[in-house]
This record gives C-alpha cells, structure tokens and sequence, in this order.
C-alpha cells in the first residue's frame, strides 16, 4: 500500500492514537485556509478590484507561495524571512493579525479539537 501513498505525495504513518489524532487536528485547518483566501477576495473587492481580478490575483498569489513549500531546506520561519522586507507590506500584517493573543486562540482552537478527538465516541477512529 505504501508506494500508492507515496504516488499520491508520502506516507507518514501515526505511531499511536495521540500521533494519530494530533495529525487530524492539522487536517483540521485546511478550510480555514480557504475561508482566509476568500476573505482576502472580498476585502480586494471592497476596496475596487473587480471581483473576477481579485479572485485570480488571490489565487495566483498564493498559488506561488504553495511552490515555495517543497522548498523542504528552510523553516516555516526562514520562509517567512525570507519573503518579508523588513519595514515591507509583510511585516506590519504579519505583526498586526499574526500576535500573540491571536497564536494563543489559534492554538486554544486546535487544543479544542485534539481534545474532541481524543474523547471515546467522539472523534476519529478509536484503536482498540
């Protein structure tokens, strides 16, 4: 089974529930990452560009950033780095939406989630 996985982009096996759950929290917060492209889509359109423009340039924006991940030599910090003048357009959005209280609440979030998961009966699949 592993080289049909590996065709579709790898295999990571859990080692054990909590692994396993863990994992599933992450998957958790692929939407959330939609819900953010269209938020930026909407905010473009509120501020006059046209919405099929701001919808291509959003994807296509974000569309190279997703390029930049199989960059697996640099961190999610490097890459960060290294795409964020300092004093730039980055930083201050960065700096502003990404703070501390609102790391806190995201990590809360995902918290929340492995905990759900982890409780009998209410999550993903119980191993026995």
């Amino acid at each position: 089974m592993d080289p049909l996985f590996e065709h579709l982009g790898g295999v990571l096996p859990a080692m054990d529930e909590a692994a396993f759950n863990a994992y599933s929290a992450l998957t958790g917060t692929l939407t959330t990452r939609y819900a953010y492209l269209a938020a930026l889509t909407q905010w473009a359109i509120r501020n006059s560009i046209p919405s099929d423009d701001a919808d291509r340039y959003v994807r296509s924006l974000f569309q190279g950033v997703g390029r930049t991940l199989s960059d697996q030599t640099r961190s999610f910090q490097q890459l960060a780095t290294d795409h964020e003048t300092p004093n730039g357009n980055n930083e201050p959005i960065r700096t502003t939406w990404f703070h501390t209280a609102n790391s806190e609440s995201f990590s809360k979030a995902l918290d929340d989630l492995l905990d759900h998961l982890d409780a009998p009966g209410k999550g993903g699949p119980q191993f026995t």
